[in-house]
């Protein structure tokens, strides 16, 4: 038996009623990342895309003023990008200049990892609908999956709402 301890995963699939080419777009472009990243009530002031394989993109969720306003940095780097198809990316806790800092100095639980490891894979439906199906690798309990996966599911109702032009 293994002394490794057991890992969860997050994996989340969601239909778009929108071309392949908008949600594709939805993760590439800076403007278009802006408009749907972070849960409901968050904003997205920073969106520098460097989208590419082995660039590494920073992104910035804006805290709501009633849960304390603060902005929580991610470095996003690229290992592999499949146009309309699959997109890889290593994901950090950074702080404003892309340095990475550990979840814990920024009061998120100590046990989230340092890094979390996603594979987005885009399938087109019909030709106007596409899914997408997010998987984050890596959590240490079930806990920190549910958390996850509640604010991805967010962001991407948050997405849906900007391709639909809601």
């Amino acid at each position: 038996m293994s002394s490794e301890a057991q890992k969860y995963n997050v994996v989340v699939t969601r239909v778009f009623d929108a071309p392949i080419e908008e949600i594709w777009n939805a993760w590439s472009d800076s403007d278009q990342v802006m408009r749907w990243w972070g849960p409901q009530g968050f904003t997205a002031p920073v969106a520098n895309m460097d989208f590419r394989e082995g660039g590494t993109s920073l992104v910035c969720m804006r805290a709501p003023i009633e849960l304390g306003g603060q902005d929580l940095y991610n470095t996003w780097t690229y290992s592999k990008i499949v146009p309309m198809q699959r997109i890889e990316f290593v994901q950090n806790f950074a702080d404003e200049h892309g340095n990475w800092v550990s979840p814990a100095s920024i009061g998120l639980p100590a046990e989230i990892p340092f890094e979390v490891p996603h594979v987005i894979i885009f399938r087109v439906i019909e030709e106007n609908q596409t899914e997408i199906t997010i998987t984050e690798y890596g959590y240490p309990s079930q806990q920190i999956v549910e958390m996850s996966a509640m604010g991805m599911e967010q962001v991407l109702d948050k997405m849906a709402a900007i391709v639909v032009g809601v």
